[in-house]
């Protein structure tokens, strides 16, 4: 068994809405029958008894090791505690090939599952050994390295359950929820609209405490402090006990409490100054520890934190008690855990001698050993919730001082004996104010009611209804979908949006290009989502992108599949037929919302049959309204969209709006059928998101045909009175449409410019000058800059192949060199001949053409 390809499909894709590792597994013949390896299931369990059932999907398979790699790469996350549930194994057409599918929740943990479990299976096989728990062991570390912490992943699971899509920004804490002009940023507990002014304030404890006295919120007195002898000098000042503190400190680090002697206070003075160089010295405050927290203008959570302890039982010593304590679960040594472990350093010894006790005493059976003076989650403290407790004054106390900081999401440190009086009646006070608070106590106490307090931070940063999400249209297709992105664009720019586009041309932002290229994958769209300038998104979703990563985005408001043909890179990647890449290009219709529309190709039968996956409505369109798919769903009282005449009309049940087909630059009128359905596809895309009419027919109007609204796509232009056509059609489909286009235009002679695609199928290539030399009276072949794994001559082998017997076609040369075959083309041309270009390097070729024409223009306006 042999894993040849691995890849992280990180958005829903063609086997799931999961993200998931997709990797693809060759079996030797005698591995595609695990019955035919005496003893390996055996030896398999030994080594990994939680792996569960091995079996095959589909009735009638047999067992092979590539379904063994899948169960054992999923069972192993399951160990490691990560919630996944799906996988999947497909066989292929190659012999002994199968496609692994394993869902995954951070992607680190998924590939390292796929290669341990193709070790285990390795080691099955040879009978060596394999260690399932340090295997296990591993994959939890790294799990909780990678994922969200306790904090963070609170207000990202808020965020989603209110349908608001998210993006980890960086591999720790820094999080955008919403996309485009919506989007808000977080960083743990933090907002982005909190300013770094008010997070410095909240840093600086004498200035923070200063801040508070002046707004008359209760203090302890203290200040900072330059040296020991100062340290002495403000204790004796304030009054015995006080607490020494690093100025900039948080998480308690260095923070010493209770302190009575000089002696003590001179080592709290040491230990402050390993955590910072300003040191502060205040009153100490009898009472309890307790951590509010404050969002906006409201106090969500409250609870009172215990320092890290062991209860005495008269047999442990404090050190076997403190191993007991740390073996809860629920104790871990980072943030991801519900608790910390305590720990047995320096500092809890030396809490613990001034009782006179060491590591080694054994308490007396209820003995209250306390490890720290400071009740901290992060140094092993634990939390009880009061947040019912709470009195309205004290709350009131809480929220003056985080908006006296400025701080939106606020943890408020008070100490006072109860929550149940106000502070001023039992002498407590504030004695911090902490931005970017851990929310562990609050999301998982100790003791009491857990609170979602990722709820309230979520509802700060968006209006209730709002989910952050912009207007997002998916299009994909055999052919026209760049056109059907660039018109859809158009309108939404027409309603004085601004639109991110990804299409084969690049990205574009408010009309700007920020990217070339071929951008219709996931990438792409991930980045246009992410622009702070983007009011509403058109993406195109080219097959390469959805196989490769999936998606890059959850869902969409509206999914457009023009039209599915065979010319779309069969035979790559295990797509074979036409029916495999109409499941795949289905995946965008998939993903629609509920309160979306597909926009289907009614006359289109692979199209059509999407709509039964369709979680929201369909609107069908069809140049023939008798269609019986349009005929059917317009009588349900249905969305259609179809040409009646010389006008295209979208109708539901009795309603109409028509919009005359000379009103839209981009069909000539009628005369190019394929545009007349990117239109169509377009309008039944505006229509699903809401635009009114006026903006449609507006946009449709503004819409022309040229290299800089749709380059290469049926660019016409004028050469001495001949007509050239520049198109970037490449498949059999292409062809026929373009054929379609040019016998409805008037021409003396008709020739065409064409080259190959070499990652075409040998028939694919053949087929498109079949399909040409039927049309065409003078074919010009040319070789591509990029052959694409082909050898010199061969894509030109094929395209003459297919020129064998062409019924109308009486000239063919061959021509190496693009921009060679399309001078050579032009200088041939007379007035009233048409010819088509079918462009290679489109952007390079149009501007060659382009150049060529306005030099013909000039000389003739000389003459």
């Amino acid at each position: 068994m042999q894993i040849t390809r691995i890849r992280a499909l990180r958005g829903p894709n063609l086997w799931s809405r999961n993200t998931a590792i997709e990797a693809v597994v060759h079996c030797e013949p005698h591995e595609c029958d695990h019955a035919n390896l005496s003893g390996f299931e055996d030896r398999l369990r030994a080594r990994f008894p939680q792996i569960g059932a091995l079996q095959p999907q589909g009735a009638g398979q047999r067992l092979s090791l590539a379904h063994v790699l899948e169960a054992a790469a999923l069972s192993l996350q399951a160990q490691a505690g990560c919630p996944v549930t799906f996988s999947r194994t497909q066989a292929t057409l190659e012999p002994g090939t199968s496609q692994v599918v394993v869902e995954y929740t951070e992607e680190a943990v998924g590939r390292l599952a796929m290669e341990r479990a193709e070790a285990l299976v390795q080691s099955a096989l040879a009978d060596t050994p394999f260690d399932a728990d340090a295997t296990i062991a591993g994959l939890r570390e790294l799990d909780e390295d990678e994922r969200i912490g306790p904090s963070t992943g609170a207000i990202v699971d808020a965020a989603v359950a209110r349908g608001i899509p998210f993006r980890r920004l960086t591999s720790g804490s820094l999080v955008q929820l919403g996309w485009g002009s919506k989007a808000r940023r977080i960083q743990a507990a933090e907002l982005d609209t909190t300013s770094a002014v008010a997070e410095s304030i909240a840093q600086d404890k004498d200035l923070t405490k200063r801040l508070l006295h002046a707004a008359g919120v209760p203090v302890p007195l203290g200040r900072p402090v330059a040296d020991e002898e100062d340290a002495w000098k403000v204790a004796q000042e304030v009054g015995l006990p006080v607490v020494v503190k690093p100025q900039d400190g948080n998480q308690g680090k260095g923070v010493v409490v209770n302190i009575t002697t000089r002696e003590g206070l001179e080592a709290a003075y040491k230990t402050a100054r390993e955590f910072g160089d300003e040191i502060m010295v205040e009153r100490f405050l009898p009472g309890h520890d307790f951590r509010l927290l404050v969002v906006g203008h409201q106090l969500v959570a409250a609870a009172r934190r215990e320092p890290p302890q062991v209860l005495g039982d008269g047999v442990h010593t404090i050190r076997e008690l403190v191993d007991i304590v740390n073996q809860d679960p629920r104790r871990g040594s980072g943030h991801g855990t519900a608790l910390t472990k305590v720990r047995l350093d320096d500092i809890a010894i030396a809490r613990i001698a001034s009782e006179g006790l060491t590591p080694d005493s054994v308490p007396v059976q209820g003995q209250r050993v306390v490890l720290r003076n400071n009740a901290n989650l992060s140094t092993g403290g634990s939390a009880t919730d009061v947040t019912d407790d709470v009195h309205p004054e004290i709350a009131a106390r809480a929220i003056e001082a985080a908006q006296t900081i400025g701080l939106h999401i606020c943890g408020v440190d008070v100490v006072c004996e109860t929550m149940l009086k106000p502070l001023e009646e039992q002498n407590g006070g504030i004695v911090e104010v902490n931005a970017a608070p851990g929310l562990r106590m609050h999301l998982a106490p100790s003791f009491g009611k857990p609170r979602n307090v990722g709820v309230p931070m979520v509802d700060e940063l968006f209006a209730p209804g709002q989910d952050g999400r912009i207007p997002l249209v998916a299009v994909t297709g055999t052919n026209g979908k760049t056109t059907t992105t660039r018109l859809i664009g158009q309108l939404f720019a027409a309603h004085g949006l601004r639109v991110g586009m990804t299409n084969t041309d690049g990205v574009y932002v408010n009309g700007r290009q920020i990217d070339s290229g071929d951008c219709s994958g996931p990438r792409s769209a991930r980045n246009v989502l992410f622009h702070p300038e983007v009011d509403a998104a058109v993406l195109e979703c080219a097959r390469g992108g959805i196989l490769r990563e999936g998606l890059g985005f959850d869902r969409c408001q509206v999914a457009v599949v023009t039209n599915v043909g065979a010319g779309d890179h069969l035979g790559l990647n295990f797509i074979t037929t036409v029916e495999d890449v109409a499941v795949l290009k289905r995946v965008i219709v998939q993903n629609v919302a509920a309160d979306g529309y597909g926009v289907l190709n009614a006359a289109d039968p692979h199209v059509a049959a999407m709509a039964s996956v369709c979680p929201g409505k369909v609107i069908f369109f069809a140049a023939d309204r008798h269609h019986p798919v349009m005929a059917t769903h317009r009588a349900q009282g249905n969305r259609v969209v179809y040409v009646d005449g010389d006008s295209i009309v979208a109708a539901e049940g009795s309603w109409r709006e028509t919009i005359p087909l000379r009103e839209i630059p981009i069909t000539r009128a009628g005369a190019i059928g394929f545009q007349v359905e990117n239109v169509m596809a377009a309008i039944g895309a505006a229509w699903g998101m809401g635009l009114p009419w006026q903006t449609i027919r507006r946009g449709l109007a503004g819409f022309l045909n040229d290299s800089d609204n749709a380059p290469g796509r049926f660019n016409v232009m004028d050469f001495r009175g001949a007509t050239v056509i520049a198109d970037y059609g490449h498949n059999p489909d292409a062809m026929r449409a373009l054929v379609q286009a040019v016998q409805a235009m008037p021409a003396r002679q008709r020739s065409v410019v064409i080259s190959g695609a070499g990652d075409r199928r040998d028939q694919d290539i053949i087929e498109q000058t079949q399909i040409l030399g039927a049309a065409f009276d003078d074919v010009i072949l040319y070789q591509d800059a990029c052959q694409r794994g082909r050898a010199d001559g061969e894509v030109l082998a094929l395209l003459q192949k297919g020129l064998e017997g062409a019924p109308r076609t009486r000239y063919v040369t061959e021509i190496t060199g693009e921009f060679i075959a399309i001078d050579h083309a032009l200088d041939r041309l007379q007035p009233g001949d048409l010819c088509l270009v079918l462009v290679d390097q489109v952007e390079e070729a149009l501007a060659h053409l382009q150049r060529r024409c306005a030099e013909a223009a000039t000389c003739a306006g000389a003459v």
